[in-house]
């Protein structure tokens, strides 16, 4: 306006920075497998900024894929482009998938990146890349890539993203956020976490965990998360190999007892063998089991893999719990079938009857499960050893009481086995044949788990050789430092000379409902055959 002075009163901004120890909590992730993309209603120069300071994106990269497509021929062709060549052809998993359209479901085949590239798609090609057949071109071009950047979203594109990968990949997905608008993703992911932070609680209301500073999802995951799996797979693998030697040992009782359905055990140690014999043994060891302390496991992310490809409870885990059972039945059944059969006291009395037979199957076999499970607890505490062998000696105090003359006389129909106990545990060839069952029972185990390492080692052996042979004293993590990538220098502003998506947001286009979209979170994890996200706070 001319003939007016103007002045300058004063300025104020508002600095968007990372939180501390972001960059390094990434690329210790990196480190284990975890797959991240970044899911943001930021510019794209703002995103891409975010992603070189987090280290997802890196200067050394062999280039960067920009989807800014307005049409689905013009995306598809941006996809395309950048495909290996066998995705083309016609013989493509997903190009007969696309082609015949069955009903069954579908999952992506596992993608191996195709060099160190970046991708950076905004929402406005998103609105297109989602729909139809673009979406799995899209995942397959994004799950080739090392890092995938997200920008210019709709909280409504993020839970699409995340549905997206949750349909056609076999992963597992993690979503983090901090403000209202990840809700959609953090609730659409298997997993969600929330930042409780200057945006609000809504995040944190709406997810499964919740804590204040992004680098504490490294502990989360790579401390209490393998902690969490490797304690859950033990505790399948010894439920159902306790049950399998229990059980089956009826198996061979049949073809003596005329199959007429005869328990070898008496009822009340069928009774209390899950309820309270073996019941505080295995609850200690889904509760305190650490294989490595909290320090190792962060210095060493490698340990994560095992959890990503679920390698300790499968399919094949669960032969070897039955195979194992199975064999523990047999010995459990035959050694005291053989150890009695036309046997005698010193005094001339015979041994071989049914009730000093179910005597001395089940304190085998409370034996044998006790000791079990000794061989897979790694960390033993106070809380362990009452667990476990206060089990096993509250299994004698039970016995002598149950078998007690005054119980059994007074209560002759409900308590069977009169003076069993005491007859029958004062023989020495008794005791012979219990240590020989377990013996038997447990040497195979300790074999294989002293042999698998050396002739058939995986990545993980090899990484707890290296902790176990580690002679130096076990030092604190140093502190966080930057990155080198960390540390280069960008702008620090981030200015859009683009047009905005005013004509996309007016037109409803991502205002359209899909019946797959729940609302969900900001960033998801995969496994590594799948893709994950991470959104910096």
């Amino acid at each position: 306006m001319s003939g007016y002075s103007q002045l300058l009163l004063g300025a104020t901004a508002i600095e968007d920075k990372l939180q501390d120890g972001v960059p390094e909590t990434i690329a210790t992730l990196n480190k284990a497998k975890i797959k991240i993309w970044v899911l943001t209603g930021d510019k794209q120069e703002t995103a891409v900024n975010i992603a070189y300071a987090c280290n997802i994106f890196e200067d050394e990269m062999d280039g960067m894929f920009i989807v800014e497509g307005k049409n689905d021929e013009t995306i598809r062709q941006e996809l395309r482009d950048k495909m290996k060549p066998e995705a083309l052809l016609e013989s493509d998993p997903v190009n007969i998938y696309l082609t015949t359209k069955p009903q069954m479901s579908f999952r992506l085949p596992e993608e191996v990146p195709n060099g160190n590239y970046g991708l950076i798609i905004n929402g406005c090609s998103l609105a297109y890349a989602l729909e139809g057949n673009l979406e799995l071109e899209l995942l397959r071009t994004a799950c080739m890539c090392k890092g995938v950047i997200c920008c210019r979203m709709t909280p409504l594109q993020k839970a699409q993203v995340v549905e997206l990968v949750k349909r056609y990949k076999k992963v597992v997905t993690l979503a983090i956020g901090d403000g209202a608008n990840d809700v959609s993703m953090i609730k659409a992911a298997h997993i969600g976490v929330g930042i409780s932070g200057q945006e609000g609680m809504q995040a944190m209301l709406n997810s499964d965990y919740a804590f204040s500073q992004f680098h504490y999802l490294q502990r989360l995951l790579l401390v209490h998360g393998r902690w969490s799996y490797n304690r859950m797979c033990k505790f399948l693998s010894y439920f159902f190999y306790k049950n399998f030697a229990f059980t089956l040992v009826h198996f061979w009782y049949a073809f003596f007892s005329g199959f007429s359905a005869q328990t070898v055990y008496d009822t009340w140690f069928i009774t209390f063998y899950n309820l309270v014999y073996t019941c505080l043994p295995v609850l200690g060891l889904s509760l305190f089991d650490q294989d490595v302390n909290e320090t190792w496991s962060l210095r060493f992310p490698e340990l994560y893999d095992p959890g990503q490809h679920n390698l300790y409870f499968n399919k094949k885990e669960f032969v070897k719990c039955l195979m194992h059972g199975i064999y523990s039945s047999f010995v459990l059944f035959f050694i005291p079938m053989g150890t009695i059969y036309n046997s005698v006291r010193k005094d001339g009395k015979e041994i071989s009857d049914y009730q000093s037979f179910s005597l001395i199957v089940q304190t085998a076999l409370l034996w044998v499960v006790t000791m079990q499970i000794a061989l897979d607890t790694t960390y033993w505490t106070i809380i362990s050893h009452i667990f476990t062998w206060g089990s096993l000696g509250f299994y004698f105090c039970i016995l002598f009481f149950l078998y007690s003359d005054g119980l059994c006389l007074m209560f002759p129909n409900v308590f069977q086995f009169l003076g069993v106990a005491r007859n029958t545990l004062n023989l020495p060839q008794i005791w012979l044949s219990i240590v020989l069952s377990v013996v038997l029972c447990i040497l195979p185990v300790i074999g294989y788990q002293f042999l698998k390492p050396l002739f058939w080692p995986a990545n993980v052996d090899k990484i707890m050789d290296r902790i176990h042979q580690c002679t130096r004293p076990l030092l604190p993590l140093p502190k966080r430092t930057k990155l080198k990538h960390a540390s280069t220098r960008r702008s620090a502003y981030a200015f859009s000379h683009k047009q905005g998506f005013g004509a996309l947001i007016t037109s409803g286009k991502t205002m359209k409902s899909k019946t797959f979209i729940i609302s969900h979170l900001n960033c998801c994890i995969k496994s590594p055959n799948s893709c994950s996200w991470f959104s910096p706070v």
